[in-house]
């Protein structure tokens, strides 16, 4: 049995597609068919249904993939360390985030490793949290860099510096001139929000809850982008990361007022598959984004 047979059915099993699978492998779909029909005569088991275009793993199906994953981790884990002796840190990393984490908090990182270590193939995709999650769970990614990060079957945590939340209002908003405020002062106040259903909406009603504060809810959005275009046409006050607004309060569109007696945070985390090998590189990586950057 070869590595590549092994990638081919792990593609096959993340992607729920024979056609992408052999796109993934630059081969064609007969010859997808054809390995897999090798490896169930092999073990002489099933190990995939085929429903309609839809692909999912027997039981069989799914140990030989947690197995053949780990195996892949291990061999690209290799290909990296061979690669980086004697010539420092090389090979590629694949991270995904979500948009604000990818701007904000990565951008400054992302440059000084290309910087540090240029030998190393840095890929960076946006995609929405849930998607970061199942990405990293079925190895299509190294690292998933999130906010508010969920513990779940299968991945593992590691710890970033968090980031402060303030209050963002438009510079004719009453709150404008204040450098302070109290959370509960927020009563009954326009709010642009995030969707329901997002980590950050439900740090969002957790801090309110516990605060016993009643907002008015005018708008719901689903990126930090569009909250601030809200907020500075005058739509109602929100609450984002401190590191979000820098811009728009250096250009005095927005303005930001810190909390009194209390802080917020936004919590960010790397998440990991829990048996995954990680590259020298992506170690390299792990070790920057968990040192506090300067206007943090």
């Amino acid at each position: 049995m070869q590595i590549e047979t092994l990638k081919v059915f792990c593609d096959l099993v993340e992607s729920r597609s024979f056609s992408r699978a052999a796109i993934r492998n630059y081969i064609t779909q007969s010859a997808v068919s054809q390995q897999i029909k090798n490896l169930e005569s092999r073990f002489e088991t099933q190990l995939l249904r085929r429903d309609g275009r839809s692909v999912t793993p027997t039981t069989a199906g799914r140990k030989f993939y947690e197995n053949a994953r780990a195996i892949l981790d291990k061999y690209e884990h290799l290909q990296q360390e061979m690669k980086s002796v004697g010539q420092g840190v090389a090979g590629s990393i694949r991270v995904a985030t979500i948009y604000s984490v990818g701007i904000y908090e990565m951008s400054v990182v992302v440059k000084s490793f290309l910087k540090i270590y240029p030998k190393v193939k840095l890929h960076v995709d946006y995609s929405k949290g849930a998607q970061v999650y199942e990405d990293c769970l079925h190895g299509v990614i190294d690292l998933g860099i999130v906010p508010y990060p969920e513990a779940r079957k299968g991945l593992r945590i590691i710890p970033l510096p968090a980031d402060k939340l303030v209050l963002i209002c438009a510079p004719e908003h009453p709150f404008a001139q204040r450098s302070y405020i109290d959370i509960s002062e927020l009563e009954g106040h326009s709010f642009i929000a995030f969707e329901k259903g997002l980590a950050s909406q439900r740090a969002m009603e957790r801090i309110f809850q516990e605060n016993d504060i009643h907002v008015n809810v005018v708008m719901e959005f689903d990126n930090i982008e569009t909250i601030k275009r809200s907020v500075e046409i005058g739509a109602g006050v929100s609450i984002v990361p401190f590191m979000s607004v820098q811009k728009e309060v250096q250009n005095e569109s927005l303005f930001q007022v810190h909390f009194t007696d209390k802080n917020f945070y936004r919590p960010l985390g790397i998440i990991v598959r829990r048996k995954q090998s990680l590259s020298r590189a992506a170690r390299k990586f792990i070790e920057l984004m968990q040192k506090p950057q300067p206007n943090a």
